[in-house]
């Protein structure tokens, strides 16, 4: 996939939506061999995917092994709207508290003193974290509206040409 077509779909307004949300669905392939698909709080910088996590996460060794890993984003409405987007994790392990992992949990609704509260309490915790960061190399938007899924295309073609003959 182009460069531009990523860019082209991810600038779509409902793409917009979907990556100002908090949570974001990490698939990638476990040490094991078998796969793992890991709710994470993530940010998009407008070029990136930016997910944070503890030095110790089980998913590391995984995925500096094998760092192909496929997100989904998406709503808890009908119709829903998916954003699926594929790409290589970038392991970058940090010192202290990264901005990306306080501006990630700024959505929470917290009280200004929950916040000082939670702030102070992941500064004791976290030594260092480890970024995750995504360069998005496809993407794809379904809203049941103007995209579907790739299997339901084919059908919706399959039942025109059906009626057509």
């Amino acid at each position: 996939m182009r460069a531009s077509e990523i860019t082209e779909i991810l600038d779509r307004p409902i793409s917009r939506v979907l990556l100002a949300r908090d949570v974001v669905r990490l698939a990638y392939v476990a040490k094991d061999g078998r796969p793992r698909n890991v709710p994470i709080a993530f940010t998009w910088n407008g070029s990136e995917i930016v997910m944070c996590t503890t030095k110790n996460a089980p998913k590391l060794p995984a995925l500096r092994e094998n760092p192909t890993v496929a997100l989904t984003i998406d709503t808890e409405v009908h119709p829903p709207k998916i954003l699926l987007i594929r790409g290589r994790a970038e392991l970058d392990v940090v010192e202290g508290i990264p901005e990306e992992y306080l501006q990630i949990n700024g959505s929470y609704q917290m009280t200004p003193e929950q916040r000082v509260e939670w702030e102070a309490e992941v500064r004791s915790l976290y030594d260092g974290m480890v970024r995750i960061v995504v360069t998005p190399t496809w993407a794809k938007l379904i809203d049941f509206e103007t995209t579907l899924p790739s299997a339901v295309e084919e059908l919706v073609k399959q039942r025109a040409e059906r009626e057509q003959a």
